[in-house]
């Protein structure tokens, strides 16, 4: 593990002839500094693709767009056109299966619950899953023609149970892009029929499809599932890489004439998971063919390490004025850090807070930035946050590190 530094601004000096006056103005101060500290914390953000760090050079891919990310640490490994508008076909339904997932978490679906099919949704063209207008047919029946048959009429009827309409359920799907910060992604529909106004980019599917495993892990075993049959018809999962590697559990295929074929896939090996986005292929066989070799090429050539375990401090920083001389300072969560693979050792990770930190401390404040780096290229920067409360001293305890202050 690298060694974490920190930077800190220095405490003020003041004369002490004026004490009093000094007192009043160096504590309104550092109120107002820690209370802008707590407020103006950046979110976390990976800066470069780990690509850029190594001489091995990306694969040759025969796709419009595509990007590979590690899901563990939420950096890019690679990318080729990551932001250039697409169209998702199918993979829209990532979304369509996100939105269900959080009604069946709120409670306002179950799995068992019997869900009416509509002329709207039996009529839908494209993919179907068969299901017949004017019957009743389970949550958990219309996930799977959705997911693994890739049925439209499965996921309109799905949309219909969970916003009566197609089109209050494509809104639900935007709010729940912006909340993920997608910010090239607009739904008009929730099967990814073609539509103009219907894009995204390779990087948002990504990050989608990250958000989608885990948050939702499960629900996986539906992305996992190789065939299904509903109504005496078998259909089998177009994912091909669920039969080619064993370590492959999703996620989702598309095609359109004008999108080509698509597939974001995923692999968890030894714990580590990584997504990858192919969009625009020519064939079922490339886009197969060319994400399994996108998958290995980013598990053989890059690390991810853990840096600190959840609750594990980065740094410990000295609070003034508090029942407890310091305090932890951490990330929320685990952190993790993709490199070029055998560079670990070279990670460097600076701790960058404002000082002094002031008591009262609530656990969960935000308190600087953690900024992770493998040479001159920042990794990740997130934020710092205290581990524990910290309460305020006594007049007395409070008076003594007044004074220490002004001769810091």
């Amino acid at each position: 593990m690298p060694m974490i530094t920190f930077s800190h601004l220095p405490a003020a000096r003041f004369p002490f002839a004026r004490f009093a006056l000094a007192c009043a103005l160096f504590t309104l101060a550092l109120v107002s500094a820690r209370a802008g500290a707590q407020t103006s914390a950046p979110a976390a953000q990976a800066v470069a693709m780990v690509s850029e760090l190594s001489n091995i050079p990306a694969p040759v891919l025969g796709a419009k767009a595509w990007m590979t990310l590690d899901a563990n640490s939420g950096q890019v490994i690679a990318a080729q056109n990551p932001d250039e508008p697409v169209e998702p076909a199918s993979l829209t339904k990532l979304m369509s299966a996100y939105v269900v997932f959080e009604a069946l978490e709120g409670g306002r679906l179950a799995l068992d619950q019997k869900v009416h099919v509509s002329e709207k949704a039996w009529k839908t063209e494209g993919s179907r899953m068969f299901i017949s207008p004017n019957t009743e047919v389970s949550v958990d029946e219309l996930l799977q023609g959705l997911i693994v048959q890739s049925g439209n009429d499965a996921t309109v009827a799905l949309a219909e149970a969970v916003a009566g309409s197609e089109s209050a359920f494509a809104a639900m799907m935007n709010e729940q892009a912006a909340r993920m910060g997608l910010k090239h992604t607009h739904f008009t529909n929730s099967t990814g029929l073609p539509d103009p106004d219907h894009m995204t980019t390779v990087e948002d599917l990504a990050n989608l499809a990250r958000e989608l495993v885990s948050r939702f892990p499960q629900y996986m075993h539906y992305y996992s599932q190789r065939e299904f049959t509903y109504n005496k018809i078998k259909q089998s999962n177009r994912n091909r890489l669920l039969w080619a590697d064993d370590t492959v559990d999703g996620l989702k295929t598309g095609h359109t004439q004008s999108a080509g074929y698509c597939l974001v896939s995923t692999a968890l090996r030894d714990g580590r998971r990584v997504v990858a986005v192919l969009v625009g292929s020519t064939s079922d066989a490339a886009r197969t063919e060319n994400s399994l070799k996108l998958l290995n090429w980013s598990f053989k050539n890059f690390d991810t390490v853990r840096l600190l375990a959840p609750g594990q401090a980065a740094v410990q920083a000295r609070v003034w004025e508090g029942e407890a001389d310091a305090v932890g300072l951490g990330v929320d969560g685990a952190l993790w850090v993709t490199v070029p693979r055998g560079r670990a050792d070279a990670l460097q990770s600076v701790a960058h807070y404002t000082q002094p930190l002031l008591a009262p401390l609530a656990k969960g404040d935000a308190m600087g930035t953690l900024q992770v780096s493998l040479g001159d290229k920042t990794l990740k920067t997130v934020p710092l946050q205290v581990e524990a409360a910290v309460a305020e001293a006594g007049f007395f305890g409070r008076l003594v590190d007044k004074v220490r202050l002004l001769f810091q």
